[in-house]
């Protein structure tokens, strides 16, 4: 029996178009032009999916929802909208929306939405799902490019490397590449090589044996060992020392380890994900990377986008972080009220998601009513952004004069020098260690 769908639209040669594309994807489509429609065809008949538009003559989408669900009826419920009105659709999908779609509509991310959508109903028929999801791609051009790569990239057993500036999301889009592929039941093992101590390296990765070294009280398991059969993720790889890299180049070459103070090799089989906000290329040519790990890591790239790269992402990120903070904090925020919502979409975020997300979760702490007001996000939203200034990566002298001036302008504030230079405090506190700067 055909999998049914109720399309909800008042634009007739929208809706038509709908129903004519999905009909030859193998769905059962009926059609309503207003909500009073939709609820008499509801009431007569079960459908599948219900895909509203959120603006009806009658009623909006919402209101539609809502009285499906005064019903007791959990049918998949995917409300359509233009960008211009995205967070009324998330605030649907807090009232029990199962996704949303933005206009105009991309079919294969529509076709995809409903399969997902008619895919995960295994809730009883009289309770009403609670949609919850624990990641977000988001929907502008820059986040469906980047996962159309990782999509494709994700099945093959290729070696990735991830470049983008910290804070946009690179760890989530290694472990989303482990989900989609092969070795998804498998353990996903997550390194950060710029806080390990250059003597522990080769510990952390390969493991050790009790008495190897003073401090060795018991046998260690390394990473590689630990994420057999699944994907090793390493972190700002271009951090590792040179004799570390050595190591790391002969276990991917031979896909075996030896733990420190082992005479025993152990065959490995690991999937490699990278990645880093430097410019490795220019660590090969100053000769602190080996070029030839760097063809071994780099089997394909992926860019991540800055969050400034992608403002339609900006108020749906912002709202998943909002819904995340309200768990956390046992709060039922709203969401954000319109002045708030347009410090978000105007603030330039040079700290990307990171920065998005504890911004969120501080401003759910203090707000006292329904809605994140402009008080809540802090002093920094209320006034115009400073340009930000970057690095020279190229040239060492000037990125060193840079930091020292303003560190000097800052009185050594750490963070205050670290928004003034454009970077997060990491790749602040990295560089420091790198020209041996005091801190």
């Amino acid at each position: 029996m055909a999998l049914s769908i109720l399309i909800v639209e008042d634009d007739l040669t929208f809706s038509t178009m709908l129903k004519t594309w999905l009909g030859k994807k193998g769905f059962e489509i009926e059609t309503a032009g207003t909500q009073l429609r939709a609820r008499k065809l509801l009431s007569a008949r079960d459908f599948s999916l219900v895909l509203s538009d959120l603006r009806l003559p009658d009623q909006d989408g919402i209101a539609l929802l809502s009285w499906l669900r005064e019903q007791k009826n959990a049918v998949p419920f995917i409300i359509m909208t233009g960008y211009a009105e995205i967070q009324t659709a998330v605030q649907a999908m807090k009232q029990g929306a199962t996704d949303y779609v933005a206009k105009p509509v991309q079919p294969d991310i529509l076709l995809k939405k409903i399969t997902e959508a008619i895919g995960e109903v295994t809730v009883a028929p009289q309770s009403v799902p609670v949609t919850r999801q624990d990641f977000l791609e988001g929907e502008s051009e820059a986040a469906r490019q980047l996962y159309d790569y990782v999509n494709l990239v994700a099945p093959t057993q290729m070696s990735v490397l991830i470049n983008g500036a910290s804070g946009t999301g690179k760890e989530y889009v290694a472990h989303r590449i482990h989900q989609l592929s092969k070795r998804a039941g498998r353990p996903f093992i997550a390194i950060d090589c710029g806080s390990i101590p250059k003597d522990l390296a080769a510990s952390e990765f390969f493991g050790h044996v009790k008495g190897s070294f003073t401090g060795a009280l018991s046998d260690k398991v390394g990473a590689f060992e630990e994420a057999n059969g699944g994907t090793l993720f390493l972190d700002e790889i271009g951090n590792l020392s040179y004799e570390v890299q050595i190591q790391l180049l002969r276990a991917l070459q031979e896909r075996r380890i030896r733990r420190i103070g082992s005479t025993k090799e152990i065959e490995v089989d690991v999937r490699l994900i990278s990645a880093t906000n430097e410019n490795l290329k220019e660590a090969i040519v100053k000769g602190t990377f080996r070029e030839d790990l760097y063809h071994r890591i780099n089997e394909f790239t992926l860019r991540m986008p800055s969050l400034k790269e992608r403002p339609e992402d900006i108020l749906l990120f912002a709202n998943f972080f909002l819904d995340q903070a309200n768990r956390e904090l046992e709060k039922s925020l709203v969401g954000f009220d319109a002045a708030a919502s347009d410090a978000l979409q105007n603030y330039s975020w040079p700290g990307n998601l990171r920065q998005l997300k504890n911004t969120i979760k501080r401003a759910t702490l203090l707000a006292k009513g329904d809605f994140i007001t402009l008080r809540d996000l802090g002093e920094e939203f209320a006034e115009p952004v400073p340009e930000v200034r970057t690095f020279f990566l190229h040239d060492e002298e000037t990125e060193k004069q840079r930091i020292l001036d303003a560190l000097q302008q800052t009185k050594n504030n750490k963070t205050k020098a670290a928004q003034l230079l454009g970077v997060d405090r990491k790749t602040l506190y990295n560089k420091l260690k790198l020209y041996n700067i005091p801190q």
